[in-house]
């Protein structure tokens, strides 16, 4: 009876969902305790280590794990204060909307290959549309609603900056990132996230080997979709106290980032199925358990535990990078995006579509001399630009040496 149940796609793809989900939200919860862990050992010191789960025993706290037990207690009990002045239905659904949009992302994601079921393939997959990485990106572009909802909403100008801030960085760079993609799409010809990382099983070349530019620039936007540091500007404390969720707080305020977490947890795993193979383990080997024909229970889970390891190492990076770099200035944002990001991945889909139309896109030493090329000329054009940096525009005057109305000003 077992059995027969899950030769059911729905069926096993429901029961699958709800291991994903509780394991995605255990995940959230650890990664705000990982997150300060990962911020002590970077800044030498020892992070939370008091809170355990056993009191009797006094000096056994179990390294801390039960920091976020303790954390999302004291969320779910603090006041909850809606302020008299701010559009109280947008108010309470923007977090609603930014959670919601970063949790139903997962169920395309391909977890673990398939799974033979007495005699039957199921796909270890929530959800396998053809349309899949379409559906992807059209999610992750709906999560900032939640944000500039909840700066409008707010009827607070810190607020309204940081919600304006954040869809223009997000409208910004979608552009490069669904350009490196749409290299990666072509390359393999398929839009669904399964069959992307089938093909990199097969051939043993991970798409980070064969399109390494087209890799870095869906990274760098990755941080940029996920308010993370260094593009963090709809937040940014210096400038705008809070930005988008100034006004917010108790569980509120936690679903906000809940959703960023959730959201690093769903693009790690997207980076890891379109660049690192997704479940392959290796590049360029073919390890038993984890090529096309292996569709056991131990290699399902084989599978399923190397893309839980490489997005836990994307999420230490993100963690990592917030940790070690200084947040950019908003112009600095910006011009990265336009000026920069745009214009690379512009040049690593010329090099695609060229490949595609002399019928050697699958050859690696011809996307990597490619890749090469676009990022010798970016290089090249960094190096050469006189332009300095400085945040005031080239058009406005010089007031070193004139008062308001243009007097000398008497020292």
């Amino acid at each position: 009876m077992i059995v027969e149940l899950l030769q059911n796609q729905m069926v096993f793809s429901g029961l699958l969902a709800l291991v994903v989900i509780g394991a995605i939200l255990g995940g959230v919860s650890y990664a705000t305790f990982f997150e300060r862990k990962v911020s002590a050992w970077i800044q030498d010191r020892s992070g939370p280590n008091r809170v355990g789960f056993f009191a009797l025993f006094r000096n056994f706290h179990f390294w801390g794990l039960g920091q976020p037990i303790a954390d999302g207690g004291k969320f779910m009990w603090k006041e909850d204060m809606i302020p008299h002045h701010v559009d109280k239905p947008l108010f309470v659904i923007a977090p609603a909307i930014s959670l919601i949009m970063s949790m139903i992302g997962f169920v395309i994601i391909p977890w673990g290959g398939l799974l033979d079921v007495d005699g039957k393939l199921m796909h270890v997959q929530v959800a396998n549309p053809d349309i899949g990485l379409l559906y992807m990106l059209g999610i992750g572009s709906m999560g900032i609603y939640g944000v500039v909802l909840g700066g409008y909403a707010s009827n607070n100008k810190y607020s309204m900056l940081g919600g304006m801030r954040s869809a223009a960085q997000v409208i910004s760079y979608e552009i490069p990132m669904g350009l490196g993609i749409l290299a990666v799409v072509l390359t393999c010809g398929e839009i669904r996230l399964e069959s992307i990382v089938a093909g990199q099983a097969e051939t043993g070349i991970w798409m980070a080997f064969r399109h390494p530019v087209a890799a870095f620039i869906v990274l760098v936007t990755l941080f940029a979709e996920t308010n993370r540091l260094p593009f963090d500007l709809g937040e940014t404390e210096q400038e705008l106290v809070g930005g988008f969720h100034t006004e917010y707080s108790s569980m509120k305020f936690a679903m906000y980032f809940m959703g960023e977490y959730t959201h690093m947890i769903t693009g790690s795993a997207v980076f890891a199925v379109l660049f690192l193979g997704g479940w392959d383990v290796l590049p360029f080997v073919s390890v038993p358990g984890f090529r096309l024909e292996d569709h056991g229970i131990i290699s399902m889970l084989l599978k399923m535990g190397v893309m839980a390891g490489k997005v836990a190492f994307f999420i230490f990076f993100f963690m990592w990078v917030r940790w070690s770099l200084p947040r950019l200035r908003y112009d600095q944002l910006m011009r990265l995006a336009w000026k920069g990001l745009i214009p690379m991945s512009l040049g690593v889909l010329v090099v695609v579509v060229v490949g595609l139309y002399y019928q050697v896109h699958d050859k690696l030493w011809f996307t990597l001399a490619g890749n090469a090329i676009v990022a010798a000329v970016a290089l090249i054009a960094v190096a050469r630009s006189s332009t300095p940096i400085t945040g005031r525009q080239a058009n406005m005057p010089v007031t070193s040496s004139a008062g308001i109305c243009g007097e000398e000003v008497v020292g």
